[in-house]
């Protein structure tokens, strides 16, 4: 990982920690929402919506859109990109050592 990754990786996962803000990005997966909707569905308050919509966003992990005076929230792809770069760095070391395992008890 790049030295000028780190801090997006950092905010983002400082963010990811909170199991609120997991399920405020769960609740915008498929359908960007209003902070009412989305505080009426994870029975938060919408003044604790907004605040930890407000840290996803510098996180880089929402988005906001207006739709009249709507104002909507949608899960940033884009902000995931370094949380994804970090954990798949891992991947090809443990399945190496996955099939080398399967592979000696197979031998």
């Amino acid at each position: 990982m790049n030295a000028e990754a780190a801090p997006d990786l950092d905010r983002a996962l400082r963010a990811l920690a909170d199991g609120n803000r997991r399920a405020i990005l769960a609740a915008i997966r498929t359908s960007p929402k209003p902070v009412g909707t989305i505080a009426e569905e994870l029975g938060l308050s919408q003044q604790t919506t907004s605040h930890h919509l407000g840290v996803l966003r510098k996180a880089g992990l929402t988005v906001g859109t207006r739709e009249g005076t709507r104002h909507l929230f949608a899960v940033s792809t884009d902000g995931l990109a370094a949380v994804r770069t970090y954990l798949d760095d891992f991947w090809p070391t443990k399945l190496s050592a996955l099939k080398a395992a399967v592979e000696s008890d197979h031998g």
